[in-house]
């Protein structure tokens, strides 16, 4: 089981069913915004734009874990909300947070810590 539990992310609020298919929703999200991120980083490289390895243009969090585990995390701490009824559309919603997703993949890109590619070159290395 990965933390947080079930009760933590849904609150009392949602079913096993309902998480488990926003769940999914949201690595397909998570897995599209990798797939973007590495056509950006594989672009740059190709027209020699920078010297940065591929990893390393690419966000940690969507690079090192697993697209499941990283939508619950952001079904947790809020980043993806479930959206239930008829009230809102969820095309809506998905489209909100796309937006949002896309900004942060932006924000990645353009950010480079140091840190990433000191630890890929010592596992390049091994």
């Amino acid at each position: 089981m990965i933390y947080p539990s079930i009760d933590e992310i849904t609150k009392g609020q949602y079913n096993r069913y309902t998480l488990c298919i926003a769940t999914a929703k949201c690595a397909r999200i998570v897995t599209d915004e990798y797939v973007e991120q590495r056509e950006i980083a594989e672009k740059m490289l190709a027209n020699k734009e920078t010297d940065k390895s591929l990893a390393s243009m690419i966000k940690r969090e969507i690079r090192d874990e697993k697209a499941v585990k990283t939508a619950i995390k952001r079904l947790y701490n809020g980043d993806f909300v479930i959206c239930e009824g008829k009230e809102e559309p969820a095309e809506d919603a998905l489209e909100q947070t796309k937006e949002a997703v896309e900004a942060a993949a932006e924000a990645a890109v353009s950010v480079f810590d140091d840190e990433d590619e000191e630890e890929i070159e010592e596992t390049e290395e091994a």
